[in-house]
C-alpha cells in the first residue's frame, strides 16, 4: 500500500510529466504541426459517460457540454494514473531515485491506448489507418508519448529535489 507521501508524489509526477508534454504540444503547434485536440476528448469521455463509446466520426459528434474542461482534466488524470502505474511497475524506490530509461519505456509504451483504444473508438481506426497519414500520425503519436516518458522522469527528478 503506498504512503500518503507517494500518492502526493505520483499526482505531483504524472501531473508535471503531463505539463512538460503540453509544452512539447505548444510548441509542435507554434511551429504549424497538428496535435491533440483536448476538446475531441472531452467529447469522447462526455459520450462514454452517457454509454456510447465508438463514433464513426468523433469531430462530428454532438457537442458535449464543459468538452474543453473535461478534455482537459481527462488528459491530466490520464498522466497521473499512467505515473502510478510506472511506479506500481517500477516500485516506489523508482519516486526517491528517479531513473530515466523505465519512464520512456514505459511513455513509448502507453502509446498503445491511443492508437488501439482510442483512435479506433473516435473513428480513426487502429494505429490512424482511416486518416489520411496514418503512419505520419502513429510517428506522431509515438513521439509524443516518449516526451511524456521524459517528463515522466523530469517530473520525478524535480519533485525528488524540492523535497529534500
Amino acid at each position: 500500500m503506498p504512503s500518503l507521501q507517494d500518492i502526493a508524489t505520483i499526482a505531483l509526477v504524472g501531473a508535471g510529466a503531463t505539463a512538460v508534454l503540453d509544452a512539447w504540444l505548444l510548441l509542435l503547434q507554434r511551429l504549424g504541426l497538428p496535435t491533440m485536440n483536448f476538446v475531441l476528448l472531452g467529447r469522447w469521455v462526455g459520450h462514454g459517460l452517457r454509454g456510447r463509446w465508438r463514433h464513426a466520426a468523433i469531430a462530428q459528434a454532438a457537442h458535449v457540454a464543459g468538452e474543453r474542461g473535461l478534455g482537459w482534466l481527462v488528459h491530466y488524470l490520464v498522466g497521473i494514473a499512467f505515473a502510478a502505474l510506472l511506479v506500481a511497475l517500477q516500485g516506489s524506490g523508482w519516486l526517491q531515485a528517479p531513473t530515466l530509461w523505465p519512464a520512456l519505456a514505459f511513455g513509448v509504451g502507453t502509446v498503445a491506448v491511443p492508437l488501439f483504444v482510442m483512435q479506433p473508438a473516435m473513428g480513426l481506426g487502429f494505429a490512424a489507418r482511416k486518416t489520411p497519414t496514418p503512419l505520419k500520425n502513429c510517428a506522431r503519436s509515438l513521439t509524443n508519448h516518449a516526451v511524456f516518458g521524459v517528463g515522466l522522469y523530469l517530473a520525478a527528478v524535480a519533485v525528488q529535489q524540492i523535497g529534500r
